[in-house]
């Protein structure tokens, strides 16, 4: 199938990924770089020690539709921003208030637990910050919109997104309220984030810190 394994792995993603980057004018600023995933962390990280700059990472979690475990229908992030997917939330007919009462839930009893034991600190301060936001690849890109929001909610003075691989149909919703989208391939029939690697062995969040430090 066409486009099938369009990288080895995460290391050569990094590479043609920093092909599409202004990295000589990156190098010029002070940037921090936030994976917004597991899987994003070692892209993030070969960007962050290209350009100089500091490394992070932000927790999500999802709000799946009631019941239905398999189906997304919202995102929350570390600092409370809630992103809905609309079009599967006006289908189902599921309540807004529903949905913010489900985030809090996921936030109170999954998210603060998570991050207490994997970071253990506070998100770095955005504030003023040229931000890179980092993933693997996207599938919704509901989960990218969430960090791209809440970026702009902690007064980053920009907030960018690089990754190398992305559907055409998020192309324009990321562009509409992120200052720079950067990616190396955006696909028409986009299938899964995994069918564009050959390699992408799952990273565990209790490497999380590994990547933040190395």
């Amino acid at each position: 199938m066409e486009n099938k394994n369009i990288f080895e792995d995460r290391l050569e993603a990094s590479l043609y990924l920093m092909k599409v980057l202004p990295i000589e004018s990156m190098r010029l600023e002070n940037w921090i770089v936030i994976a917004t995933s597991t899987g994003g962390l070692p892209i993030a990280k070969e960007i962050a020690h290209k350009i100089g700059a500091h490394i992070d990472y932000m927790f999500t979690e999802k709000v799946m539709a009631p019941h239905n475990g398999e189906c997304e229908i919202a995102i929350v992030t570390e600092k409370e921003e809630v992103v809905i997917h609309e079009e599967l939330v006006r289908s189902f007919d599921i309540n807004l208030e529903t949905i913010f009462i489900k985030a809090k839930e996921r936030f109170e009893k999954i998210l603060v637990p998570t991050i207490r034991k994997y970071r253990d600190r506070p998100l770095s301060n955005l504030y003023e910050q040229n931000v890179l936001l980092v993933d693997e690849g996207l599938n919704t890109g509901l989960t990218m919109m969430a960090c791209i929001k809440t970026a702009i909610k902690l007064g980053a003075k920009s907030v960018s997104v690089a990754t190398p691989v992305i559907p055409s149909a998020t192309v324009g919703d990321l562009e509409s309220i992120a200052d720079d989208l950067y990616y190396y391939k955006a696909i028409n029939h986009f299938v899964s984030i995994d069918f564009y690697y050959k390699n992408l062995e799952f990273i565990e969040m209790n490497k999380i810190e590994t990547y933040l430090k190395g």
